[in-house]
């Protein structure tokens, strides 16, 4: 399945502020059955773009916006294909509890076992962890199916219910919240059962049948558990799904503290306010080729050119008018 994803987001300021630095994760992966084909990002005003790859594999992009102005403008639009998951099934041997710890002995997961920022033990948690039952039972992916679930049914999808930095214990004593408490909670679960639990932010593709709890215009996030046999798999406690199809992949994280979509600061004495719009939609095929870059790369670089110049002149001036 192809999607085409559109994400706009917009930072307006009451007054002028004179810088903005900011760090941006919202290139897809590509790995496993999906595959980014083409992404394009914009910054308004315009300004020079940096890339890299964080230890976690993550496309990270970042850049700095040094003149004085009372809006920034971020699009990212992305051309991915996903395919259809493989064959999971219902449940495992009960020996796999022993083949899941055999391979966490082996293995470098203790991030994904480690309490994180958002995703750690409280009071509130413990009380959670009797309610549910949250112990090894059958096997561990029965277990992960079911607390999927359970969550689902624990906690009612309230938009707006909590804040980005909220701690868990909010969701946990209001019983509601949006999917980055969802997500949070069962990472702490999960982990609270020897099981490595990581976050992954993305989109989801919204249903024709309007099942899903999550809104449409808006970023997802989920969790990814190691099953044995299988390796990382998607829940999504959020709508009570196993990630397929209609997940797409942005980052991973240990929490969100990890991989929010922009992180950033500002120089100036103003309030600020943030605006965000996200398409997911299905596409036929990929563009082709000349659709993928909107400015030639000639032009880009004379662009580039142009502004340094512009701006060794102005600080040549500056220099001179201060030696008067």
């Amino acid at each position: 399945m192809f999607y085409s994803i559109r994400h706009l987001t917009r930072f307006r300021y009451s007054a002028p502020v004179s810088e903005s630095q900011m760090e941006l994760r919202m290139h897809p992966r590509t790995e496993g059955g999906q595959r980014c084909l083409s992404f394009l990002l914009s910054v308004e005003p315009r300004t020079r773009l940096y890339s890299y790859r964080d230890y976690l594999g993550n496309n990270v992009h970042h850049f700095d916006v040094p003149g004085k102005h009372r809006e920034l403008k971020i699009v990212a639009e992305a051309l991915v294909e996903v395919d259809a998951p493989d064959y999971l099934p219902d449940s495992l041997a009960s020996s796999a509890w022993d083949d899941l710890d055999a391979q966490v002995a082996a293995g470098d997961y203790w991030e994904t076992l480690m309490p994180s920022q958002f995703a750690h033990p409280t009071a509130m948690l413990s009380q959670l962890i009797e309610s549910l039952a949250v112990h090894r039972r059958k096997d561990p992916l029965s277990f992960l199916r079911q607390l999927n679930s359970a969550i689902y049914g624990w906690f009612e999808y309230v938009p707006k219910a909590t804040r980005v930095d909220s701690p868990i214990d909010h969701a946990l004593e209001a019983r509601q919240g949006v999917c980055q408490d969802f997500a949070h909670i069962m990472i702490a679960l999960v982990r609270h059962v020897r099981i490595p639990c990581r976050y992954v932010s993305g989109y989801l593709y919204p249903r024709s049948e309007g099942h899903d709890r999550s809104p449409e215009g808006a970023s997802h996030a989920w969790v990814e558990a190691l099953v044995p046999g299988f390796g990382w798999i998607g829940f999504d406690p959020t709508n009570d799904l196993i990630a397929g199809e209609r997940h797409i992949r942005v980052a991973i994280g240990r929490d969100y503290a990890d991989v929010p979509p922009t992180k950033g600061v500002f120089k100036g004495d103003s309030a600020s306010q943030l605006t965000v719009s996200v398409r997911v939609a299905p596409s036929d095929a990929p563009p082709p080729p000349e659709l993928e870059v909107s400015v030639p790369e000639d032009e880009w670089q004379a662009a580039i050119a142009a502004a340094d110049e512009a701006e060794r002149l102005l600080l040549q001036q500056q220099q001179q008018q201060q030696q008067q």
